[in-house]
């Protein structure tokens, strides 16, 4: 065995030693997010990597303004906003797509469960916060919303 050789296989079993001990930090995989939207049942459910977590009841979009169907991908989290054009406060915004579809809470709890939006997915404002704090957590990348009929 080479000098070069001798040397390396001390640092790799050194390496696997210390990380048996605890010593060196694993790197941390990401959990994978699916938020699953039903829009013929008016529900979002919410996986962790493929553990049903949550099951929210949603309002989605109005006849003629239907919720897309499709899968996404978040690309932007805006934790309060108001919409001048709906004159109304969309906490916990989760932006999906390039037209305006989103996710956020709503304090018009009363029409969960049934559309009355104008395409985006309501959420009652703390299952909006979880949801939120999930993707913050596990990143907008490892995060899949799939609206289904």
């Amino acid at each position: 065995m080479t000098r070069s050789t001798s040397a390396f296989t001390r640092f790799v079993a050194l390496t696997i030693a210390s990380l048996a001990a605890g010593y060196i930090a694993a790197p941390v995989q990401a959990a994978t997010l699916i938020a699953r939207v039903d829009l013929a049942k008016q529900r979002m459910s919410v996986s962790v990597d493929g553990v049903q977590k949550y099951s929210w009841r949603v309002s989605t979009g109005l006849q003629g303004m239907q919720t897309p169907v499709g899968s996404y991908t978040p690309f932007a989290l805006t934790p309060y906003y108001y919409s001048k054009k709906w004159k109304m406060a969309l906490p916990y915004l989760v932006s999906i797509d390039d037209k305006g579809t989103a996710i956020h809470g709503t304090s018009m709890t009363s029409k969960l469960g049934r559309p009355a939006s104008h395409g985006c997915i309501r959420l009652d404002t703390g299952n909006a916060a979880t949801f939120y704090k999930l993707i913050e957590a596990n990143g907008m990348s490892n995060t899949q919303v799939i609206v289904t009929r």
